[in-house]
């Protein structure tokens, strides 16, 4: 039986539309994985790592998957790895190619060597929870209890 699960989307170097756009288009040719919304694309600042890395632009996308979490991961870093992402040389929170997380897969809690979901710091992520809450606005968080759209207001709260 499928299970909506949500990833972010970004990319700061080289063609970034071309190769999210790309990467959408694999995920949807991949058994075991139907694309049902997709975000806007958003421009952001990068949060974190190194000074001066261009700017991001980010997305996020609804999934009906029938590939367990650890599969969709492999999956992912798979696509990462094509479109040239060298995890192996790259600077914590530094420019990158591509980069695709699971935020949310169903309301799993999960926590296994290189995977926790929900993601761990999706709420505090503004350029997680923008994207996500243009298509998932109500579906909330396993553990916190709130809603996308609480979290993304939360962030910009006095």
């Amino acid at each position: 039986m499928p299970v909506t699960a949500y990833i972010g989307l970004g990319a700061n170097l080289g063609p970034r539309e071309a190769t999210l756009q790309w990467a959408l288009a694999t995920l949807r040719a991949t058994p075991g994985i139907a694309v049902v919304r997709v975000s806007d694309f958003i421009t952001t600042h990068p949060v974190g790592g190194p000074a001066a890395q261009p700017d991001y632009l980010n997305a996020a996308a609804a999934l009906n998957v029938t590939l367990s979490p650890t599969e969709l991961l492999r999956v992912l870093l798979e696509l990462e790895r094509q479109a040239g992402r060298e995890r192996s040389q790259e600077v914590r929170f530094g420019p990158r190619k591509l980069d695709l997380d699971i935020l949310l897969y169903g309301d799993l809690v999960l926590h296994v060597p290189h995977l926790t979901i929900p993601h761990p710091r999706m709420h505090e992520r503004g350029f997680v929870l923008k994207p996500l809450q243009q298509i998932a606005p109500a579906v909330k968080h396993p553990i916190f209890g709130t809603t996308v759209a609480q979290m993304y207001a939360a962030l910009h709260a006095p």
